[in-house]
C-alpha cells in the first residue's frame, strides 16, 4: 500500500539495552550506537492511504498515527520494532492488527498549525502525548555512519508471531528531508519504560511518501547485537 506522512517529529532517547532487553522479545537483537540503544516516539498524519492500484478511500485514509519503537538488524537488514502504534482510524487499526500483526491501538488524538508550530495530543486510556514542535534549520539528508542515519533510514519492520516466528514488511520511501527541531513535550506517558531525565534529540520532516509491502515470514539466521560507532 501507499501513504504520505506529514509533519513528524522524531523524538529519540538514550536507554540502557539492558533495560529495553525486558521488553524486546528475545528473537530480536537490540541495536546500539554509541553503547546505547535508543528509543524514539514519531508523531504525523498520514494521508492519502490506499491499496496498490486503487486511489485513496474518500473515508479513513487521512489519519493521525503516533509509534513508539527502538531498532534491531537481522540478515544485515536494519529496522524498526513497535513497541506500539496509536492510531486516530478505528479503520486503520482493524486492518493494521490483521495484516501486520503489529501493536496498533485506536486513540483520540488532534493536530493544529499555529504558524510553524505544530500543536499535537494523543490520548488513550493512561497512554498520553501532547507536545509542540517546529522545524529549526534547513532540512539535510543524514550521511552514512551518522546517529541521524542510524535513527532513520530504515526500511523494514519487524514484529514477532505467535505461530510464525518473526516476520517482516519492507519499506520504501526517499532519504529522510530532516531538518533540526525545536520542540516542547508537555505531557508523555507512551514510552515502554522510564526515560532519562536527559533532554531528547529531535528532529523534524515535513513529508515522506512511502510505499508498505505485505508482510513475509523472516528467515531463520543468526541474529547478532548490533553495534554502530
Amino acid at each position: 500500500m501507499g501513504q504520505t506522512w506529514e509533519h513528524l517529529l522524531f523524538v529519540h532517547w538514550t536507554v540502557e539495552p539492558d533495560v529495553l532487553r525486558s521488553v524486546v522479545p528475545p528473537q530480536l537483537p537490540i541495536d546500539t550506537f554509541g553503547g546505547s540503544a535508543w528509543l524514539g516516539i514519531v508523531p504525523f498524519e498520514v494521508r492519502a492511504l490506499h491499496l496498490r492500484a486503487t486511489p485513496p478511500l474518500p473515508v479513513g485514509s487521512r489519519f493521525l498515527e503516533l509509534n513508539v519503537r527502538t531498532y534491531t538488524t537481522i540478515a544485515d537488514r536494519p529496522g524498526i520494532y513497535f513497541f506500539s502504534l496509536d492510531a486516530g482510524s478505528r479503520l486503520a487499526v482493524a486492518a493494521a492488527r490483521r495484516t501486520y500483526r503489529l501493536p496498533y491501538f485506536h486513540a483520540r488524538m488532534a493536530i493544529a498549525r499555529d504558524g510553524a508550530w505544530v500543536r499535537y495530543c494523543s490520548r488513550r486510556d493512561d497512554t498520553r502525548w501532547h507536545a509542540e514542535y517546529r522545524p529549526a534549520g534547513a532540512p539535510f539528508n543524514a550521511a552514512p555512519g551518522t546517529l541521524e542515519h542510524f535513527l532513520t533510514e530504515r526500511y523494514r519492520l519487524y514484529t514477532v508471531h505467535p505461530r510464525h516466528g518473526v516476520m517482516h514488511a519492507d519499506i520504501h520511501h526517499r532519504p529522510w528531508p530532516l531538518q533540526p527541531a525545536e520542540a516542547r513535550i508537555l505531557e508523555n506517558t507512551m514510552a515502554s519504560v522510564e526515560l532519562p531525565g536527559s533532554e531528547p534529540l529531535v528532529h523534524f520532516a515535513a513529508r515522506q511518501d512511502v510505499v508498505v509491502w505485505r508482510p513475509r515470514r523472516t528467515p531463520s539466521e543468526r541474529a547478532d547485537e548490533h553495534r554502530f560507532a
